[in-house]
């Protein structure tokens, strides 16, 4: 029988390899072009002229190609840490291939971060859990709690007990008079205010049988030809109910990569409507997207201390203050403008972004994450 061959080095008709190579020159195994022995990379492509396929390899490659981890990387992090807005300026001035993309630069530092912020956020997702399903029990277990109401006797020493006390808490004839109105007139015998505006005991009961969700549903006040997102929310509150409340602060947790999205190109806006004449939208974006990339480098740095020692208080808000300077000298650097007009133009995009932009967010993130937990 005949030796064997590695298939690998028999070149196919399709290859069109020239197989009259010469002595010192080598074929390309991905565009199949000849180059001199010597070469590390093929001058044709840029494949590595050996790259056997090894595990090693293989994950290289994957965490290579997906976050650009090279030494970039590296390049870029010193800069962009401790020279607010040097990076951002030098991609726009056309240094694009020194420094990592800042697209790339954000993803990889946002998926770091929020890999360390799930390890954290999920001791607080259990307690905010057992919390609410602690709630849920408690409110019913106060039903079958007797309350004894007041009598007209404990009403009439109430009365007394506050006009004796009115000058010594220094209250007017008319706060007295709404005191003893609001004590001497409580509803002892109510439930309280802990339910929803419908019978959850029959709600529950309409769950332990099995009953239709509709049926479910009508029993929590929906009509029968409610509207699309009316129903949505009734079958929210359903599932909210059923679950105690669980998985809802996790919901809002995974809404915040899908709301970054959208509220880094909002900043660039805003940065755009302040400088108007410097740059395209384009420029303002790349800073926004290195801008981003150092608040989060900066918390992934923060949460990873804090997993072996709890920072104090003291030196969080010296952190947060840090990054409105960053942001303060970013601009000045970036759109070379003198230092108090960096000032005030920083602090309005602060005070309009956090202001106006992330409350809005904030609503925005609740209600989906109820809507669609």
């Amino acid at each position: 029988m005949e030796e064997q061959k590695d298939l690998s080095q028999i070149p196919k008709k399709d290859d069109q390899v020239d197989l009259n190579l010469e002595p010192n020159q080598t074929a390309c195994k991905n565009c199949s072009k000849t180059f001199e022995l010597g070469f590390q990379f093929c001058p044709h492509c840029g494949q590595k002229a050996k790259d056997d396929l090894t595990i090693g390899v293989l994950f290289y490659n994957t965490i290579s190609n997906y976050f650009s981890f090279d030494a970039r990387f590296f390049r870029s992090f010193i800069p962009l840490m401790f020279r607010p807005g040097y990076v951002a300026r030098q991609f726009v001035l056309g240094k694009r291939l020194q420094y990592l993309h800042p697209a790339q630069y954000y993803l990889f530092v946002s998926v770091v971060f929020f890999f360390l912020f799930s390890i954290e956020a999920r001791e607080h997702t259990q307690a905010v859990d057992q919390a609410l399903q602690k709630g849920f029990q408690d409110e019913i277990s106060t039903d079958s709690i007797p309350v004894k109401p007041l009598d007209s006797v404990s009403k009439a020493k109430i009365s007394e007990n506050i006009k004796r006390n009115q000058k010594l808490f220094e209250l007017t004839d008319q706060d007295a008079k709404d005191l003893d109105s609001i004590l001497t007139n409580v509803d002892t015998n109510a439930t309280p205010n802990l339910t929803f505006s419908y019978d959850r005991k029959k709600v529950d009961s309409l769950i332990a049988v099995g009953a239709p969700e509709m049926e479910q549903l009508k029993a929590m006040g929906m009509n029968e030809n409610a509207g699309f997102f009316t129903k949505r929310f009734y079958q929210q509150l359903l599932k909210f109910q059923k679950q105690k409340g669980g998985g809802i602060l996790q919901a809002f947790y995974d809404s915040i990569p899908i709301a970054l999205f959208f509220l880094l190109p909002i900043f660039a806006i805003i940065l755009k409507v302040f400088y108007w004449r410097k740059g395209r939208f384009a420029h303002h974006l790349v800073f926004s997207f290195y801008y981003f990339s150092y608040l989060f480098a900066l918390m992934s740095i923060v949460l990873a201390i804090n997993y072996f020692w709890d920072m104090p208080d003291w030196l969080d808000i010296i952190i947060i203050l840090s990054t409105f300077i960053y942001l303060w000298l970013a601009v000045r650097h970036f759109y070379k403008q003198g230092f108090l007009l960096s000032l005030i133009k920083s602090g309005l995009v602060t005070f309009v972004y956090f202001i106006f932009v992330i409350p809005i967010a904030i609503v925005v993130m609740v209600v989906g994450s109820f809507l669609f937990y």
